[in-house]
């Protein structure tokens, strides 16, 4: 039922069997983000998330129907500041039908208890300033660090 938060929502690893459900919720999130990406990259990222030795780290949302209605990415990497390791949140995108359900707020608290299960000492994300939806649950599920990014485009793939 929209509105309220589904205890039928199962948040999971992407699995080897997942490519036909992962995909669609990974150029929706393009399409969101008005991004085009090579296919030749789009083929990269799956594979990493399937990677044995797990550089990029992903999770699917599945409704009741067990429809995917949600994807999450993140990498776990080292920081000058700490010992352990901080873990970026790279990718977060929640189909119309996952909307109202807490399908975002589960996907990020995955993200949370997979983190804290490798010993990082911090999870953090970029979303753009014009996502205000995604703002209003940000700012109930984590701090503004107040940083602005900056970057220069290498033209690499």
């Amino acid at each position: 039922m929209a509105g309220s938060q589904s205890s039928e929502l199962k948040v999971r690893p992407i699995c080897p069997d997942d490519h036909a459900s992962w995909l669609p919720l990974w150029k929706g999130y393009l399409t969101f983000y008005k991004a085009s990406i090579s296919d030749e990259v789009t083929q990269s990222t799956s594979m990493r998330l399937l990677d044995v030795n797990k550089a990029v780290y992903g999770a699917l949302a599945f409704n009741e129907e067990c429809a995917a209605v949600g994807l999450v990415h993140y990498l776990p990497h080292r920081s000058t500041w700490t010992i352990g390791s901080y873990c970026y949140l790279q990718d977060l995108f929640v189909t119309e039908d996952g909307r109202g359900l807490g399908t975002g707020r589960r996907l990020i608290e995955h993200v949370y208890q997979e983190a804290a299960r490798m010993n990082c000492s911090r999870v953090y994300w970029l979303t753009h300033e014009t996502n205000q939806t995604a703002i209003l649950l940000y700012d109930k599920v984590a701090d503004r660090s107040g940083f602005v990014q900056y970057r220069k485009m290498l033209g690499n793939k």
